[in-house]
C-alpha cells in the first residue's frame, strides 16, 4: 500500500511539471550597473588670482567608499563619482590648514561644472610668520588671499604665544643672534615642543640655524642650539652666488607645478648649502644634477620629554587626519568629518598620516628663498607649494 502511495505521488509532481508553460522560465539575477556623472571645476586661492595643482579632490558614497582625483597644474580637475547628492571636499596637504567643502550633485552621463567661487580653497589654519632680511614669503602668502601674522624671536621664546599657530614661516635673515641670543635656548624648546604636537614650519636658507642650531646662520655640522638632531641634517653657508640649475625629485611636486626642472638664482652668496642629512629622516623635493639637496621636508619629528601642548586647530575635533589607501596601493593623508572616521577605519582606512610619527607636524627647508626684491628664478611658486602643502 506504501509503495502505491509513493507511486502515486511521483504521477502526480510529473503531471504538474508537464503542464507547466513553455513561457515560464527561472527568475533571472540581473546585477544594478551603477549610475555615474563627472564634476568638472578648478580649483583657485582664496582670492581667485592663482590655479592650485596638486590639490586632492574627494567625495564619499553612501557606504563610504572614497572616489579621488587631484587638480593639474593650472587648478583643473574632473572628478567621476556615483549620481545623488554629494559633499566635495577640496584639500592640500593633509587638509588640515587648508580645505573646503562644498555640496554638489551628480548627474547620470554628465559633467556638471562647478562654479569658480565654490572652488576656492579656504584657509583653516593660523599662520605667523617672522620678519626676515633677505626673505618676505607672507608676500606669496599675501598674494594668494590669506593671511598671516608677524611674530618676533621674543614670541618665539614663550611657548604660549606661538602655540595659537599651525604654521610658522622662518624668513631668512630673521635670528638677528647677537641681539636674541638669550631668547634662543628657549626658541630651541618651543619649536621642538611646536612641531612635536602637529605644528609646521618654513624655514630658509640661513634660517636653518633656527634646526640645527647656529648664529645668524650656520658655518659648520654639529653646532651649538637648534632641535633637530645633529645626525639627521648639516649644512654651511658655503654657496656661490649664480644660476644653479634643478630638478623637481618629488613626483607630486611636479604635477603640481607643471614642470620638472628649473634655474634658480642664488643671487646673494654664502648661502647654505645641504651637506648631509638622513635619507630614511628626510625627503628631497628639489635637487641638482649632481644630487645635492636644495629643498627637504620631514614629519618624522620626535623627542622624549616633550610636553604635550594644543597646537592651532588640534583642539578641534571636528576633522581627523586619516590615511586612505586607493586603487593600485596608493596611499594618501587627508583630513575627514571625525564622525565619517570609524566607517572609514572599518574599509581599512587608518587614523593619522600615512608616513613619519603619529604627531609630528612638518618641516620644510629650502637653500632657496622669496628674496626681498623679487623671487630669485621660478621659485616662488615651488614656494607657493610650500605654503599649502605644510
Amino acid at each position: 500500500m506504501r509503495k502505491l502511495n509513493f507511486f502515486l505521488i511521483f504521477i502526480i509532481l510529473l503531471s504538474l511539471g508537464a503542464c507547466r508553460s513553455e513561457s515560464e522560465t527561472p527568475a533571472e539575477i540581473t546585477e544594478t550597473v551603477l549610475k555615474t556623472g563627472k564634476l568638472s571645476g578648478k580649483v583657485m586661492s582664496q582670492n581667485g588670482s592663482k590655479p592650485i595643482g596638486g590639490a586632492s579632490v574627494f567625495t564619499f558614497d553612501d557606504k563610504y567608499k572614497i572616489y579621488y582625483t587631484t587638480s593639474d597644474a593650472d587648478g583643473n580637475f574632473t572628478l567621476e563619482a556615483p549620481v545623488g547628492d554629494h559633499t566635495i571636499h577640496i584639500q592640500t596637504g593633509d587638509g588640515s590648514n587648508f580645505r573646503t567643502q562644498i555640496s554638489a550633485t551628480v548627474k547620470n552621463n554628465e559633467t556638471v561644472n562647478l562654479n569658480a567661487n565654490q572652488t576656492k580653497l579656504n584657509q583653516v589654519a593660523k599662520i605667523a610668520y617672522v620678519k626676515g632680511s633677505y626673505d618676505k614669503i607672507e608676500d606669496i602668502i599675501q598674494t594668494l588671499g590669506y593671511t598671516a601674522t608677524e611674530i618676533t624671536n621674543t614670541d618665539l621664546a614663550n611657548i604660549n604665544s606661538i602655540a595659537q599657530y599651525d604654521i610658522i614661516f622662518l624668513n631668512c635673515g630673521s635670528r638677528n643672534h647677537t641681539v636674541n641670543q638669550s631668547l634662543f635656548p628657549a626658541i630651541d624648546a618651543n619649536l621642538a615642543t611646536f612641531v612635536a604636537n602637529g605644528g609646521s614650519i618654513y624655514a630658509s636658507d640661513w634660517d636653518v640655524a633656527y634646526l640645527v642650531g647656529g648664529t645668524n646662520n650656520t658655518t659648520s655640522c654639529a653646532p651649538a642650539g637648534g632641535f633637530v638632531p645633529d645626525a639627521k641634517l648639516c649644512s654651511t653657508n658655503t654657496g656661490s652666488s649664480g644660476i644653479v640649475p634643478a630638478t623637481v625629485s618629488n613626483a607630486g611636486l611636479a604635477t603640481a607645478l607643471g614642470f620638472n626642472t628649473l634655474n634658480i638664482d642664488f643671487d646673494l652668496g654664502a648661502w647654505q648649502r645641504i651637506i648631509n642629512y638622513d635619507p630614511a629622516y628626510w625627503e628631497v623635493l628639489v635637487k641638482t644634477p649632481a644630487n645635492e639637496a636644495l629643498m627637504i621636508r620631514t614629519n618624522h619629528f620626535a623627542a622624549t620629554g616633550i610636553p604635550t601642548t594644543p597646537i592651532g586647530n588640534a583642539p578641534n575635533t571636528a576633522f581627523t587626519t586619516v590615511c586612505i589607501t586607493l586603487p593600485g596601493n596608493i596611499q594618501i593623508s587627508l583630513s575627514v568629518p571625525t564622525v565619517t572616521v570609524p566607517f572609514l577605519v572599518a574599509l581599512g582606512a587608518t587614523v593619522g598620516p600615512c608616513s613619519g610619527s603619529a604627531n609630528s607636524g612638518y618641516i620644510y627647508y629650502t637653500s632657496f628663498h622669496n628674496h626681498a626684491t623679487g623671487n630669485i628664478g621660478n621659485a616662488g611658486v615651488i614656494l607657493q607649494y610650500v605654503i599649502l602643502n605644510l
